[in-house]
Formats: C-alpha cells, sequence, structure tokens
C-alpha cells in the first residue's frame, strides 16, 4: 500500500520574522499613508518622569536631570527623547563631543528602524512620535559641523530630508551656514 502523502509536504512554511526585542524602536504605517516610529514600551512607560527630568532641566537642576536621565536609560537603552535630551544638555556647555555621541545614538536608533522598514517616507517630522529622533538629527548635524565633519553632518541632512523632503527643520540651510 503506498503512503499517502500529507498535502503540504514538501512545502516550505515561511520563516517567521525574528520576535522583535522589547526596547528596539519600530516604524508604522499610519492610516493616512504617512509613517511613524513606534517607540519601545519602556520609553512610552517613562513618558511622565521625562517630563519631570525636563522641568528639572528648566529650574536649572542639571545634575539631578543627568542622573535621572542615566537612571532612564539604564532600563530603555533605547529612549531616542531621553538621549536627545542629554544631548541638549552637553550642547549649553558647549561640550560638542559629548553632544555629538548623545545625538548620534538617538539618530542612529531612528535611522536604523527607518532603514529595517526599508526606508519608508514620507516619515513626518509633525508626528510626534517623530520628533525626538528629528530634534537628535538636528543636533548631530549641528555638532558634526562644530567639530568641522561636514561630510557627515551632509550624509545625517540628507537622511533627514528623505524622511520628511519639506525639511521643517532647515537642516538644508544649517548645513549651508545660513
Amino acid at each position: 500500500m503506498a503512503k499517502r502523502r500529507h498535502p503540504r509536504a514538501g512545502k516550505r512554511k515561511p520563516s517567521a520574522a525574528p520576535p522583535r526585542h522589547p526596547t528596539e524602536v519600530t516604524v508604522r504605517q499610519r492610516s493616512d499613508g504617512t509613517w511613524e516610529l513606534q517607540h519601545p514600551r519602556c520609553a512610552l512607560e517613562r513618558h511622565d518622569d521625562l517630563h519631570e527630568v525636563e522641568a528639572m532641566v528648566t529650574a536649572g537642576e542639571h545634575e539631578i536631570a543627568r542622573d535621572e536621565l542615566r537612571w532612564l536609560l539604564e532600563s530603555c537603552s533605547d529612549n531616542i527623547a531621553a538621549h536627545e535630551l542629554l544631548g541638549e544638555m552637553a550642547m549649553q556647555t558647549e561640550d560638542w563631543a559629548l553632544a555629538r555621541g548623545h545625538f548620534g545614538y538617538a539618530y542612529q536608533i531612528g535611522m536604523k528602524a527607518i532603514r529595517r522598514a526599508g526606508s519608508p517616507a514620507p516619515l513626518p517630522f509633525e508626528h510626534a512620535a517623530n520628533q525626538p529622533f528629528f530634534s537628535a538629527g538636528k543636533g548631530l548635524v549641528f555638532c558634526l559641523l562644530k567639530l568641522d565633519k561636514r561630510d557627515m553632518a551632509a550624509e545625517a541632512v540628507e537622511f533627514l530630508v528623505h524622511c520628511d523632503a519639506r525639511d521643517p527643520l532647515h537642516l538644508r540651510r544649517l548645513l549651508s551656514g545660513g
């Protein structure tokens, strides 16, 4: 008696996408056809903490704010907004290398997520979820120009303008010195 073959035998099952790390930033398409960064749960859960840190910075409590941001990043290293705020604080003291590090890390997190998604556009600045990424990108461009790394600054501007061709943060003008 011939062995009966299962109808699916020999057909390969499509491989499932690797599970998303819980602290990884991703990109999702909105109902209007535009794209936005989707921040990890750990970053969203610490949104109120981040607002408290912003209040500390406004009140001039910079050391406490830095410590609080470092604490936030211990449990959620891909918190773009926390890195962006640390970059802003470093810029205030004109520590361009440190500011570049924080802005660059935040920018890289967003850029990698966008590239993993196939570099979809538009990814408009006006969506609240995208604003820390764009702000970090602008800070990075500014620091790179201060550190005389114009080619790197131009690459960042090119990528950010690909995401939002309207250039709402005037990055082209920043790059041209205007």
